[in-house]
């Protein structure tokens, strides 16, 4: 009884391993470089940001404070898609190509 457990432990653990792996693999093959702002948001309406719960700056007032604005799409989280497209990020607020 005691083989047969560790027979079931093991095959256990190797399924799972192997889940972990084909997911990480699928999330690194899901980050694109995009040509420009138009490509990216047929994919991504709102952009892509690097964080979740970054802010969309407009600018900023006569004292030199950023203002701050909603967007009209929700931006999508992803740290590798950004990094591909940080060139898209003309105001350097960690949104790429927000609208």
């Amino acid at each position: 009884m005691n083989k047969a457990v560790k027979l079931i432990m093991t095959g256990v653990l190797s399924l799972s391993l192997i889940s972990v792996t084909s997911a990480e693999s699928h999330a690194a093959t899901k980050a694109k470089a995009f040509k420009n702002c138009t490509e990216m948001q047929k994919t991504y309406k709102g952009g892509v940001a690097k964080k979740k719960g970054l802010k969309n700056r407009t600018g900023y007032d006569k004292k030199g404070k950023a203002i701050y604005k909603e967007t009209k799409y929700k931006a999508y989280v992803s740290m590798a898609t950004y990094n591909l497209n940080t060139k898209s990020d003309r105001d350097k607020d960690g949104i790429a190509c927000e609208r």
